[in-house]
């Protein structure tokens, strides 16, 4: 009699690099699961649990992949004593094996499989189906044990309907599952598929109900961890100011040079920051040190492109001032050298005349001032540029979006179509971008947010990351 686990376990088995490691990736939401296209790298098998709150939803085991299936049937064969006693001789081989070098990685993938655990076994459905195949899935059958096969995509070719045609007589339940790309919901549908391995076990149902459901709870706290982490970001950006000594004789264009420089480096990190804080919650947290350079997220916050592709447009930002009355009319801005700065066709032919258009082809106030101490002092902050709130905010929500749906196999940089889209802040509902402008205007005006507004303001963010 196998004693189960006290949460549903799955081995994850199969030939060698055919995905094994990413599905458990995928699936324990770890980074730390070993993935190479050499095969062999995985040797011994290793257990990962998903747990929330140190509560362990389930647990999956990472093994080798079979080498002599043949091998070991043949021995199965030999000692056959009937259907019925099929699940102990496949015990007595791992026990007459255990240091058998031939044989070490089909006792390490047996071994969790005899313990309790439930069999998922993967195959590449990019690649034809060969009757090299049937010895390990036999193998797999005399376990005894309720077995599942996993049709992972890992090229481009599409042999998937000859793999489900043979799996169908080993595996009473298969599916198709995309472990590089699989999205959140792709993980959960997968999850519901696995407690049919347990049969009537109410008690494997049960558990597995209780990780979909507390999988889908962590994820509505992860999006609103975000949406504060945004509302944070979007407070400070906005009210950074950069103080210096300006002496009578100094040249002020360069003052205001260097210390809007300052300012904008504040802003780069402060942004860096948040994005770290958003990818720890989602356990990307090695995911920065990849991120490619051709990468739109690493465009500048304050370049032109970044305007266009996540700014509201020239008509959009005047329909939103006029709904808001943020007229900017008459504040004293600087325009400091370097096209960084200036938006240009991003932002062109601007409507002289409508209050919030004017002047948005400038960054931020400029203020001198007498010090406490004598002598003077200049101030460049907070940033007044109308579109900057709005491109802070469309890039945080691009980098939730690729975060959030982006699969713990995948280890490459993850790219953006710049082409794809522009303008990414008008997508936002009409009522919702109004309720936004007009928290950017009170903390612009009053250097933050009350607790109510911030509130508000932090779930009209996580209904866009909803989007």
């Amino acid at each position: 009699m196998i004693a189960q686990p006290v949460h549903p376990t799955f081995a994850i088995v199969g030939h060698p690099n055919k995905g094994k490691s990413s599905i458990v990736a995928t699936l324990a939401e770890d980074e730390a699961v070993a993935i190479s296209p050499d095969p062999g790298t995985t040797r011994i098998a290793r257990s990962f649990r998903m747990r929330i709150n140190d509560q362990t939803l389930y647990e999956l085991v990472d093994t080798p992949g079979f080498q002599r299936p043949r091998a070991i049937l043949e021995w199965l064969k030999q000692h056959e004593r009937g259907a019925d006693a099929r699940p102990q001789v496949v015990r007595e081989f791992v026990a007459a094996h255990a240091k058998d070098q031939r044989f070490e990685s089909e006792v390490e993938l047996l071994k969790p499989i005899l313990a309790g655990a439930g069999v998922l076994y993967v195959v590449d459905g990019t690649h034809p189906y060969g009757p090299e195949y049937e010895p390990e899935m036999e193998v797999l059958r005399w376990t005894g044990r309720p077995r599942m096969a996993l049709i992972n995509l890992i090229g481009a070719g599409d042999f998937i309907e000859d793999w489900r045609a043979a799996l169908n007589q080993y595996f009473s339940i298969v599916r198709v599952f995309d472990a590089q790309r699989a999205d959140f919901s792709k993980r959960l549908e997968l999850l519901r598929a696995f407690r049919e391995l347990g049969g009537g076990d109410a008690g494997w149902a049960g558990a597995l109900d209780r990780a979909v459901s507390a999988l889908e709870s962590e994820r509505r706290e992860r999006r609103r961890r975000t949406a504060l982490e945004i509302v944070e970001l979007l407070s400070d950006v906005l009210s950074f100011r950069e103080v210096g000594p300006a002496p009578e004789h100094a040249d002020q264009r360069q003052l205001v040079k260097e210390l809007s420089d300052r300012l904008m480096a504040r802003v780069r990190n402060r942004e860096q920051a948040a994005r770290r804080v958003v990818q720890d919650l989602y356990q990307h947290s090695r995911l920065e040190a990849n991120e490619a350079a051709i990468d739109l997220l690493t465009e500048d916050v304050f370049s032109e492109r970044s305007f266009v592709m996540f700014g509201l447009s020239t008509t959009q930002l005047a329909m939103t001032g006029a709904a808001t009355g943020a007229l900017a009319g008459g504040v004293i801005d600087a325009a400091v050298g370097g096209a960084s700065l200036l938006l240009g066709a991003g932002i062109g032919a601007l409507l002289g005349g409508i209050g919030v258009v004017f002047g948005a082809n400038r960054l931020a106030k400029v203020q001198v001032f007498g010090a406490p101490m004598g002598g003077m002092q200049m101030q460049v902050g907070p940033i007044t540029n109308p579109n900057f709130p709005w491109v802070v905010l469309g890039r945080a929500l691009l980098h939730h979006r690729l975060i959030a749906e982006r699969n713990h196999a995948r280890r490459e940089s993850f790219v953006v179509d710049a082409s794809a889209t522009a303008h990414s802040s008008e997508a936002i509902p009409s009522d919702i971008r109004n309720r936004i402008a007009r928290a950017f205007k009170r903390i612009r005006q009053d250097a933050g947010l009350s607790t109510a507004d911030r509130e508000q303001l932090a779930s009209d963010v996580e209904l866009c990351l909803k989007a």
